[in-house]
């Protein structure tokens, strides 16, 4: 622990003797140091969870937790978090789902949640509260887990569709050992995109499913923008290595390729693993394991990206904004959790707004909520990293929350 940092621990636990709940005793300063436009402020909720990894908040305010490990939880995958004194402070806790996993989303008095390979959901009364914790239905299951970029975000579209990440287990798609990419990547039939299921139908398998956008290596982060009536997806981009050519330097595969947000129609294709994003030339690369050298273009094909970050940042979630809490600007826009680094320029670790101007996402993006790291200059840190973004969530007031996957805290931004 960083001596330097002076806050106490938001939460400490103590059992109340009922199964699987845990009460949590609030420290009394709660307020989150990080940087922030003029007129908000952050405070922490929840904290010390474990493996956090998207959230959902409730019409109460109380907040569902999907977890990517279960170390803290006795093997339970899924967290609920509940203000009963509605004080502010998520002061009990449920812990039920012997599964871990990534997405989590309410919709239509049902609780989604997604394990790795499969997505459920719970029954919630009146007060959004799981009336069944034991016995969730199957949606879909049987979908592909080779525990690397294995997530299985999810969204919903407003024609009571269900959309699910796939993500690709290859970063180029070529055998172990090869230069070469297989030709026509047949990873793409089963991973690198994003599938559409029925979101009320039970027990769908893969093969129910409609392949709606592909060339996706990994999309952590999926939202449906009211605005737009579209699907929008994060991209984890690949990465590059010895074999990928003289041009890919070490210095070039820190910068490459970009991470990107994507709009996604029934049949796009952004081009992976043929193509890559390169965010200074402002275009889609032909992939070194299908003939590129750095200079050759990427076939016009494919979609380009709506935004393009920086490399490496790993957005890990993406929520569109539809509160009336906050300024008027930020209506639509999206805001993007980032949990890794950028080298050129030094950023990481934070939480980026992209504009909505004129029925679309602008190009221009901003910092929105930054200093979770604890340590404003990320090239010289001055002690162990606190806190990195991981999950987003609107609550009813229009606060932001956003989850942290590195201790397990839970923040909550305001603005008046």
């Amino acid at each position: 622990m960083n001596k330097k940092f002076i806050w106490p621990a938001a939460v400490l636990v103590a059992l109340l003797g009922l199964t699987g709940f845990i009460a949590i005793k609030q420290m009394a300063d709660v307020k989150a140091d990080l940087t922030l436009p003029q007129g908000f402020s952050a405070t922490i909720v929840a904290d010390s969870l474990g493996g956090v990894r998207h959230i959902a908040v409730t019409s109460r305010g109380d907040v569902y937790v999907k977890m990517g490990s279960t170390r803290k939880t006795n093997g339970k995958g899924i967290i609920f978090l509940s203000d009963t004194n509605h004080d502010g402070r998520l002061d009990k806790k449920l812990l039920f789902g012997d599964y871990v996993g990534t997405g989590i989303k309410i919709k239509d008095h049902y609780l989604y949640a997604s394990s790795n390979s499969a997505v459920y959901r719970y029954k919630l009364n009146d007060k959004d509260e799981v009336i069944n914790t034991e016995n969730p239905e199957t949606i879909v299951q049987g979908l592909a887990d080779h525990r690397q970029d294995n997530a299985k975000p999810l969204t919903f579209d407003e024609q009571g569709n269900l959309y699910v990440t796939i993500g690709s287990w290859s970063d180029a798609c070529r055998e172990k050992g090869s230069a070469v990419g297989i030709p026509g990547c047949p990873l793409l039939d089963s991973a690198g995109g994003i599938w559409k299921f029925k979101a009320n139908k039970l027990n769908q398998s893969f093969g129910d499913g409609v392949k709606f956008a592909t060339g996706i290596k990994n999309a952590v982060g999926l939202a449906y923008n009211p605005g737009s009536k579209s699907v929008f997806a994060t991209n984890h981009g690949r990465s590059f290595d010895k074999q990928s050519g003289p041009f890919f330097t070490p210095q070039m595969n820190a910068q490459l390729p970009a991470e990107a947000i994507y709009e996604l129609k029934q049949g796009t294709n952004a081009g992976w693993p043929f193509t890559y994003y390169d965010q200074n030339l402002k275009k889609a690369m032909l992939s070194p394991e299908y003939g590129g050298d750095g200079a050759k273009p990427g076939d016009s094909k494919y979609t380009d990206p709506t935004v393009a970050f920086p490399g490496h940042l790993a957005p890990n979630d993406m929520l569109f904004y539809t509160g009336n809490m906050f300024p008027k600007r930020y209506k639509n826009g999206a805001f993007v959790a980032f949990h890794g680094r950028s080298s050129n320029p030094v950023k990481g670790y934070f939480v980026a707004f992209v504009p909505f101007v004129n029925g679309k996402l602008s190009s221009n993006w901003e910092v929105f909520a930054d200093n979770f790291t604890g340590s404003p200059d990320l090239e010289h840190p001055t002690g162990p990293m606190k806190y990195r973004p991981m999950g987003l969530s609107q609550g009813a007031d229009g606060a932001l929350y956003v989850s942290d996957d590195l201790k397990g805290a839970i923040f909550k931004i305001a603005y008046k």
